[in-house]
């Protein structure tokens, strides 16, 4: 069984909510739970608000921070920041070092997962585990079933579809049923905390605009090589039905890094079904993690 609706709501969620000076800006983050810390990083156009069921199920056993992107959330940077997969990793790098962390658990969906891959590919020796859901991979993205989104986006109508989404919650939920089984998951206060702070200003639209744009896999290729040489324990968790990227990717990541276990699919999810299965999801890292000897973290 799974929790569709995780226990935290945008509230507590947000009573979770810290932040950490670096260089890239104001980085804001969520965190529950002690022990060996679990990182979680999420894709476009959402928050760390998506790992809220894991960080809910899994804080008696990790000391879970999820944290909130360049250019999404409640992270602050300046106006013309670098939003590009490299700086994203670099800047994760960062902000383990202004919380003085030394090796995490990595947790990562979407093009987080894109992000995650250059980190750890950078980062050996920062990478205790990993674990990668439907992400951007190697030179598959971006994935075809972006380029109308894309397309709005160079021809500057972000802003408007975005606030639109804001007034028109179900055009909303209409706009993101390839991502979820059950759009009904994006409650209304959902979608507000999700879309809110990315339309906020145009500001925030210009740098969610540069962050789409950015996306050259170019970025993620470089660092195969070093993929390769990957150890750290890797589990693999991919759902069957996401039109963004298919499965064989799983198997690709599988075939590329020496310390993954396994691929386990999910059949009938889509790409975000970490937010909707947060439950079974957790329940599988639960058993990724106990099956790995892990050395706690600062």
């Amino acid at each position: 069984m799974y929790v569709r609706r995780p226990a935290l709501n945008t509230a507590a969620y947000t009573a979770l909510r810290k932040s950490a000076s670096t260089p890239f800006g104001e980085i804001a983050y969520a965190e529950k739970g002690t022990g060996p810390v679990a990182l979680f990083v999420h894709g476009v156009l959402l928050n760390g608000y998506l790992w809220r069921g894991s960080i809910e199920a899994l804080s008696d056993m990790r000391r879970c921070i999820a944290v909130d992107l360049l250019g999404h959330g409640a992270t602050k940077t300046p106006p013309h920041a670098d939003m590009s997969f490299p700086a994203q990793a670099a800047m994760i790098a960062s902000f383990l070092d202004a919380l003085g962390l030394t090796q995490v658990d990595l947790v990562a969906n979407d093009s987080g997962g894109g992000i995650a891959q250059i980190f750890a590919a950078e980062h050996p020796d920062r990478i205790r585990t990993l674990v990668l859901t439907n992400c951007d991979t190697h030179d598959n993205y971006p994935p075809k079933a972006l380029e109308q989104f894309e397309a709005i986006v160079k021809a500057g109508g972000t802003g408007s579809i975005g606030k639109r989404m804001l007034e028109d919650h179900a055009f909303a939920r209409q706009t993101f049923a390839t991502a979820y089984e059950d759009p009904a998951i994006l409650t209304d206060e959902n979608i507000d905390f999700y879309l809110g702070p990315l339309m906020e200003s145009a500001e925030s639209i210009a740098k969610l605009e540069r962050f789409i744009l950015s996306m050259d896999n170019t970025n993620n290729v470089r660092v195969q090589p070093k993929l390769r040489q990957l150890t750290a324990p890797t589990l693999i968790i991919w759902a069957t039905d996401d039109v963004f990227f298919d499965v064989k990717w799983a198997y690709w990541l599988k075939q590329t890094f020496p310390g993954a276990r396994e691929v386990i699919e999910v059949p009938g999810a889509r790409i975000f079904f970490p937010e909707e299965r947060a439950g079974w999801f957790a329940h599988k890292m639960r058993e990724f993690w106990a099956a790995e000897v892990t050395v706690p973290s600062k």
